[in-house]
């Protein structure tokens, strides 16, 4: 029986049931992309008629080159 939260579960987890350390690093890296965004997981995005989530938006801006524009304004450089 697969027990969780949706979003932070690993896509190995979700489908399949295999846990792995991987699994906790998944998770672990959501957690960091809602800080670093300022958006949850379940947060969606509409991008040229296409809709997605938190993660598949990370990787385009990921393979665009702009990474950066995830990072929430509201976080200042120091």
């Amino acid at each position: 029986r697969i027990v969780g939260t949706y979003g932070y579960m690993s896509p190995e987890y979700a489908m399949r049931g295999h846990f792995s350390m991987k699994s906790d690093v998944y998770s672990f890296g959501i957690l960091i992309l809602e800080v670093i965004s300022g958006k949850k997981i379940s947060s969606s995005y509409h991008i040229d008629d296409d809709s997605s989530n938190l993660v598949t938006h990370a990787w385009r801006l990921w393979r665009n080159g702009s990474p950066l524009e995830l990072v929430d304004p509201t976080i200042e450089e120091r």
